[in-house]
């Protein structure tokens, strides 16, 4: 029997529901999901198993005009997934302005993958604004399969596989048939904690701080997790502490229950902030933070 296995790679503007998406099709919260932008930093990839394919999706991070080194480390994310992918799901919603989009409209027109085009949150939409915007993007990307969908609700998500199971090329499986992800538990800690920062914290505390986990240490009834927060500023740090530690304590309960439902056992999390003046635009700093 023949067997499938490629990249399906995920883009589309800040917010849109790529994460959402992601989830849904993977059963799983590997992705985290704030109503704010840039809330994906890194390529997450996240695998489907079944006996005759392997289905390789990324998760990339919100295509933004780069203002630090950050941004720029993240849009090179962003590349290498529209480069290396076997088939390309290219995610919009019902409120981007097609007009705004033309650089990454012409890109997918010059592909060569297959693009499927999904047209997201259509719980928010009439019948008849969507035909129209549907039309739409078919005279934008012609070469496009176009499916609106809800990522939230679930709606249409099923329609998805089986048209990705059409394009995938024979080949064997990249990983081990029982790999649900490329990465250790250790960075989706840290993820855990940075979505709590975006969800706690305002203005542009949550967009500089990085989550590093120190340590992670699995006995057998507990897991003990020692991570810092790194601020780039010095004044942002009495901010994430808050007023006798109240707002990094919040921090820490609310990440503990989230950790503790991903793993399935109790957590013990100890929280430290640390100040690293300016991360966000030195080379080797975002080297060092995985970037």
């Amino acid at each position: 029997m023949s067997h499938k296995a490629g990249f399906v790679n995920i883009i589309g503007s800040p917010n849109v529901g790529k994460s959402t998406l992601m989830n849904q099709i993977l059963g799983e919260k590997l992705s985290i999901i704030t109503s704010k932008k840039q809330t994906t930093r890194h390529r997450i990839m996240g695998i489907v198993n079944e006996e005759n394919y392997q289905m390789v999706f990324s998760d990339t991070p919100g295509i933004i005009d780069p203002a630090y080194k950050l941004h720029e480390s993240m849009m090179q994310y962003v590349d290498e997934a529209i480069k290396d992918a076997d088939i390309i799901l290219f995610v919009t919603d019902i409120y981007e302005k097609i007009e705004s989009l033309k650089d990454r409209i012409d890109r997918m027109n010059q592909l060569s993958a297959p693009v499927i085009l999904l047209i997201n949150k259509i719980d928010q939409s009439d019948q008849q604004a969507l035909e129209k915007l549907v039309d739409s993007w078919k005279d934008n990307i012609p070469k496009a399969q176009i499916l609106p969908i809800s990522a939230l609700h679930g709606l249409s998500i099923d329609f998805i596989l089986p048209k990705i199971l059409e394009w995938l090329p024979d080949h064997p499986p990249y990983f081990e048939k029982d790999q649900l992800t490329n990465r250790n538990m250790r960075f989706f800690m840290a993820e855990i904690i940075r979505e709590k920062i975006l969800l706690l914290y305002q203005k542009e505390v949550p967009y500089s701080c990085e989550v590093v986990v120190e340590e992670y240490k699995e006995d057998t009834d507990i897991i003990r997790i020692r991570a810092n927060i790194m601020a780039s500023r010095k004044s942002q740090k009495s901010i994430l502490i808050g007023h006798q530690g109240n707002k990094v304590k919040q921090l820490g309960i609310d990440s503990r229950k989230d950790m503790e439902e991903f793993v399935g056992k109790k957590v013990h999390l100890e929280l430290f902030v640390k100040v690293d003046e300016g991360w966000r635009d030195k080379s080797g700093k975002l080297k060092k933070y995985g970037y």
